[in-house]
């Protein structure tokens, strides 16, 4: 397709090599977020922008960057600086830098801890105008006088709320210190709580605010399942259901590394490709296993929440929540990964006794009850014992306490009653009144489609 012609980003002000590379990419329609920041982003607004990963925000502060560095006079000085919180999402970006600016000169470089830092020296004296960064290696090279801020035009603030999630808002002040007082920020965030509007209150001048969904919202194509399980049978239940061929892809979610690496040697003794991403792993590891998970060569990802957020790997059919999050926002970012650009996915969450309040967090932020999946009848017994079938679940307690957004130690909280008294008739067992199966006339849709035949 000519991209002069009758191309939608060609309205949003684009220079015609850029709107070349979109059409290169396939792309035909710009997203929600993408109609709102680019145009204001080729202005030179601030922009304060919520927007969770799969609306298309990478490419709608990709795009005007790379316009604005395209029509900006040639140098040798740094002038963008994209700060992300994780190595994965860092090296995701750089990735889209490239595909865009194709057919532009744009001159860049990634930088990220948990790798030597020689090539990333080497690369930096080549002059970038453009530096994609985590927040703790750009502190050391800052410290060691390599990276100097003193230039930059244009900073982003990608994935705010995980950067405070992850401790990382204080390197963030650090960082926002070194910069020009006169510069454009775009700053964007997945939720905006009051620590982030405080936040974004310091760093941005009159910004244009977009928000193109909730605050929290989990997409309407994936179906949400939880099912009732003890802890020291959860590994097979987990096997059975990933034997399924119905399963494309599916990631795993652990609550930590040691569960993450214990999780995939148990699948691997059970035959099942499992390798594990967490923040342990050398980088050089997590690549090869997340190359292998979107080459399709491994069907099964097992990961902590650093791969919940901005891992952007097509055709994941299934996510798996082995542990439940004790952060209930990072439920929403970890099912995320499926059911994404319209296609449908499925969630299924292992819940035993200890994790009920966890469960209880995460309802009340979604606002609905997730459907209680029945054990199948040919697992219950073998896989998960006669004593799994669900019981009550505390209700949501309109003020109980909040959960440490550090993970640390949960405060025992009060709760307003058992579960069963909110319950439709019936839910309990996993089936409608009068018997019926709660899957029934959902088209397509078995009690757990993953199970072994």
């Amino acid at each position: 397709m000519n991209p002069d012609i009758q191309n939608p980003f060609s309205d949003l002000g684009l220079l015609p090599a850029i709107v070349r590379a979109t059409a290169d990419e396939s792309y035909s329609e710009p997203t929600p977020v993408q109609r709102e920041v680019i145009p204001a982003a080729i202005a030179g607004r601030d922009v304060l922008a919520c927007a969770q990963t799969g609306t298309g925000k990478t490419a709608a502060f990709v795009l005007p960057i790379l316009h604005q560095l395209a029509l900006a006079p040639r140098g040798n000085d740094l002038r963008v600086l994209i700060l992300t919180p994780t190595r994965e999402l860092a090296a995701q970006i750089a990735e889209r830098i490239e595909a865009y600016g194709r057919h532009v000169r744009a001159r860049h470089a990634v930088i990220y801890g948990g790798v030597s830092q020689y090539r990333q020296e080497t690369a930096l004296r080549q002059r970038p105008e453009l530096l994609v960064a985590t927040p703790g290696r750009l502190l050391d090279l800052m410290n060691q006088g390599i990276v100097k801020l003193d230039k930059i035009a244009h900073f982003v603030l990608d994935e705010a709320d995980r950067m405070l999630d992850m401790g990382f808002v204080h390197d963030v002040r650090r960082v926002l210190a070194a910069l020009p007082k006169e510069r454009q920020t775009l700053f964007f965030s997945a939720t905006v709580p009051q620590a982030i509007e405080t936040l974004a209150r310091s760093m941005l001048k009159d910004p244009i605010r977009v928000s193109v969904t909730p605050k929290v919202t989990a997409a309407e194509t994936i179906d949400q399942s939880v099912v009732f399980v003890p802890k020291d049978q959860k590994g097979d239940l987990l096997e059975q259901l990933l034997r399924g061929t119905d399963i494309e892809r599916a990631i795993v979610f652990t609550r930590t590394k040691h569960g993450a690496d214990k999780l995939s040697r148990r699948l691997e003794r059970a035959g099942i490709d499992a390798p594990a991403i967490h923040g342990n792993k050398s980088q050089n590891a997590r690549e090869r296993a997340l190359a292998g998970f979107k080459a399709g060569k491994t069907r099964v990802l097992v990961a902590t929440d650093i791969a919940a957020r901005g891992i952007d790997v097509d055709g994941v059919s299934h996510v798996f929540n082995f542990d439940l999050p004790n952060v209930p926002e990072s439920y929403v970012h970890r099912i995320g990964r499926t059911g994404r650009a319209g296609a449908t996915g499925r969630a299924i969450s292992f819940c035993d006794r200890d994790e009920r309040p966890f469960l209880g967090d995460i309802e009340r932020l979604l606002r609905q009850r997730l459907h209680v999946l029945e054990v199948p009848r040919e697992l219950s017994r073998a896989a998960v014992g006669t004593d799994s079938a669900p019981v009550a679940r505390p209700a949501p307690a309109p003020h109980a306490a909040s959960v440490p957004r550090n993970g640390g130690p949960r405060q025992e909280r009060a709760v307003a009653g058992p579960r069963d008294g909110f319950r439709p008739p019936g839910e309990q067992s996993g089936r409608r009144p009068g018997g019926r199966p709660w899957w029934q006339g959902r088209k397509g849709r078995g009690p757990i489609e993953g199970r072994s035949s």
